[in-house]
């Protein structure tokens, strides 16, 4: 599901009426990044970036309820929008697997997006290597599922949030490696050197063999403002420094 990240990486904004969208939900991603990144602020834009498509609903499936929405923002200010998102709090990895099991007999249409936020969380009750590649081999048949409901030449796309660590141990390093395994598509989210009273990352789109690699500067003000620009040398001027980058151009404002 590259295509709808790239869509609000590039513009800062949601598709609006009229615009080339691909039917094509495209392979799995996997959302990269350490704690603070900005990992459920990206989600959750994709969220509203795929309810203005007007295909169908969004499935949004996190453990705790979000502790703010976007801020600011004509997406987030839409009421149609904001009820297309269908938010479910799985408490536990054995109450995501008896949702995701029994997705089929859910009423209602089908979503065309699936969401998953901090999968760590679930990661983390002590699952075996078998388990955890269980649980992405689920998350990947209940998209296809999904995707054989809306019917052809749309299909149900996949995006998963997962926190990684710096110094991670050889478990996190060996589920990292299974998951890479079933999302083809990835996006990472790495620390720069931070500008004026504001955290920055990079973010690095690889999607997964459709297109080429692409990049951008995420930048967070103190309120919570999320500030996205092309990377310098996507813009052209590969001399540009970092803080530079990370600022001047439109923006989506989000609470992280």
């Amino acid at each position: 599901m590259a295509e709808t990240l790239r869509r609000v990486l590039s513009s800062g904004r949601a598709a609006g009426p009229g615009e080339d969208i691909a039917a094509e939900p495209g392979p799995p991603l996997l959302l990269l990044g350490g704690p603070g990144s900005g990992k459920t602020a990206l989600l959750f834009a994709a969220a509203l970036e795929a309810a203005g498509e007007g295909r169908g609903p969004v499935l949004f499936l996190t453990r705790r309820p979000l502790q703010s929405l976007p801020r600011r923002t004509p997406a987030a200010l839409d009421p149609l929008r904001l009820q297309k998102i269908r938010f479910q709090y799985p408490p536990s990895t054995h109450e995501l697997l008896r949702l995701l099991c029994s997705a089929h007999e859910a009423p209602g249409p089908a979503p065309f997006l699936l969401l998953i936020d901090g999968l760590e969380e679930y990661l983390a009750e002590d699952l075996k290597p078998q388990e955890a590649a269980y649980l992405a081999a689920l998350l990947l048949d209940t998209a296809a599922h999904f995707s054989h409901q809306v019917g052809p030449g749309r299909g149900c796309g996949l995006i998963v949030a997962l926190q990684t660590q710096e110094e991670g141990d050889s478990g996190d390093a060996l589920q990292l490696s299974l998951l890479q395994k079933y999302f083809l598509a990835q996006c990472w989210l790495q620390r720069t050197a931070p500008g004026s009273g504001h955290r920055c990352f990079r973010a690095c789109l690889e999607p997964g063999g459709l297109g080429p690699r692409e990049e951008w500067c995420v930048a967070f003000q103190p309120d919570g403002e999320m500030r996205i620009t092309p990377w310098p040398t996507q813009a052209g001027d590969p001399r540009s420094d970092k803080s530079s980058s990370c600022g001047g151009q439109p923006c989506l404002s989000f609470g992280v």
